[in-house]
This record gives structure tokens, C-alpha cells and sequence, in this order.
């Protein structure tokens, strides 16, 4: 999987924008082991939040074990995923980011996810949670095929 990270927000540092940033680049090169190494034992992955196609339970997922296999239904289906981060809020251990996740499909078809990304870090740096605002209703509706 090959793909990109256009960032457009602030480049202030901080722990959970570092981190954001480090699992955008990870997901972007298809590197499974980068990504799942950001996160900490019991981190907690929801994407989106609630209940989806990609979660049924909308609990999320829980767990190294866990994100590694939502890794593997989800994300390993891309062709590639090509990130756009029109903004970005930190605040204590937390960053909000804004924008939007193009997801190239093997057949050539792109879906679009606009939303808002929030990731939570240890005081170690490692992410405990990332939670992505975004509905998969109005992302399907992007759905296009390959001209």
C-alpha cells in the first residue's frame, strides 16, 4: 500500500499531534507493525464511532490483538489511503484533527471520509485511543468507480 499525508495545520509540537501524525504516515505506507507499535496494550480504536459496518457492536476495538485485526478487515483492503489534515487542536493529552481520508480501493473506486480525528496519548506518548468522527453513510455516497 502506498499513500500520503498532505498536512496543512499547525506544526506545533505536541505528544498526541506526534503521534497522530506517526499513525497517518504508518497506515499511509501499509507498515501494520509501525502502526500497531504506537499504540499502547489496552489502546482502544474507533473508526468510526458507534455502530458501523466496520463495528457492528460500536464498542470499537480494544487491544493490540484486536487493532491489529480491525487492521486487517479494514484498512489492508485499501489499495491506499491518502490523508488530508485541514486542521489541528491539542490540548492536554489529546488532538483533535480535521479533515478528510481518501481510501483507494483495489478496483480502482475512491471513497472519501470527512470528519474530525481525536487521538489520546499516555504520558509515555503512546496512543490509548483514537476515535474518528465520521459517517459511513455520507462517506458511501462518495463511492465512485473507476472511469
Amino acid at each position: 500500500m502506498t499513500g500520503s499525508v498532505r498536512w496543512d495545520a499547525t506544526e506545533a509540537d505536541h505528544p498526541a499531534r506526534r503521534a497522530a501524525r506517526a499513525s497517518m504516515a504508518a497506515v499511509a505506507r501499509g507498515a501494520k507493525a509501525d502502526w500497531l507499535a504506537l499504540f499502547a496494550a489496552d489502546a482502544l480504536v474507533q473508526d468510526p464511532v458507534g455502530p458501523s459496518p466496520l463495528d457492528p457492536s460500536g464498542q470499537g476495538h480494544r487491544g493490540t490483538a484486536a487493532i491489529g485485526a480491525f487492521w486487517d478487515s479494514v484498512i489492508a483492503g485499501a489499495a491506499s489511503l491518502h490523508f488530508h489534515v485541514h486542521d489541528s487542536f491539542a490540548a492536554g493529552s489529546e488532538v483533535a484533527n480535521t479533515g478528510r481520508i481518501r481510501t483507494h480501493l483495489p478496483d480502482g473506486a475512491t471513497m472519501d471520509a470527512d470528519g474530525v480525528f481525536l487521538y489520546r496519548v499516555d504520558d509515555t506518548g503512546l496512543l490509548i485511543s483514537m476515535r474518528a468522527f465520521w459517517e459511513f453513510d455520507r462517506a458511501m455516497a462518495t463511492l465512485t468507480t473507476n472511469p
